[in-house]
């Protein structure tokens, strides 16, 4: 089944996101009936706190890939490119393209 990309609105921060047809199709496979009510940054946040950890263990750095900020569940040493999760899974389909073709 075909998903087109959906906006929504964060319920935590306001701010809009993108519900792309990837995750809609994952939160298909998975049974799940609810949108997600908060954009990947907030839910990075919520995980967090709910796994006990404090906010200041995650981190807040723009994507390598396009730029955007986007917040990761650990503080980056800078010795590799961290991307938000739209370009981390282009980045890792791109891989999975290179070792087939190899």
């Amino acid at each position: 089944m075909d998903y087109p990309d959906k906006v929504l609105t964060c319920q935590s921060c306001s701010c809009q996101f993108i519900f792309s047809s990837d995750e809609q199709e994952f939160f298909h496979r998975k049974e799940l009936t609810n949108e997600p009510k908060r954009c990947p940054n907030c839910r990075v946040l919520a995980r967090a706190t709910r796994l006990g950890k404090a906010p200041d263990s995650t981190a807040e750095v723009p994507c390598a890939g396009c730029g955007q900020t986007a917040r990761v569940p650990f503080r980056p040493k800078g010795d590799r490119p961290v991307y938000c999760n739209t370009c981390f899974k282009a980045q890792k389909q791109e891989n999975n393209r290179q070792v087939i073709a190899v």
